[in-house]
């Protein structure tokens, strides 16, 4: 029964996590498409910039995040 349990709690926690990263890239999807037209429109329309990204890059984008915020706590500590 135990065994059961714990396999249940760890199937939850990879479901959550799951829908936990949909949701960030979601999010990354939706503020970049909100947010930088906004703050650079010149390089929008001369094409410098994207208006919108891909999924693939909202991985990336999340991942560098991710990473930054990592090494901006080990700095605190020190």
């Amino acid at each position: 029964m135990e065994k059961k349990k714990l396999a249940m709690v760890i199937s939850g926690a990879i479901a959550l996590a799951c829908v936990a990263f949909v949701v960030v890239l979601f999010l990354v999807k939706i503020l970049w498409a909100w947010t930088i037209p906004d703050l650079f429109p010149g390089a929008v329309e001369q094409g410098l910039v994207a208006e919108t990204i891909s999924w693939l890059t909202a991985v990336k984008i999340a991942i560098f995040v991710a990473i930054l915020s990592g090494f901006n706590r080990g700095a605190q500590k020190a």
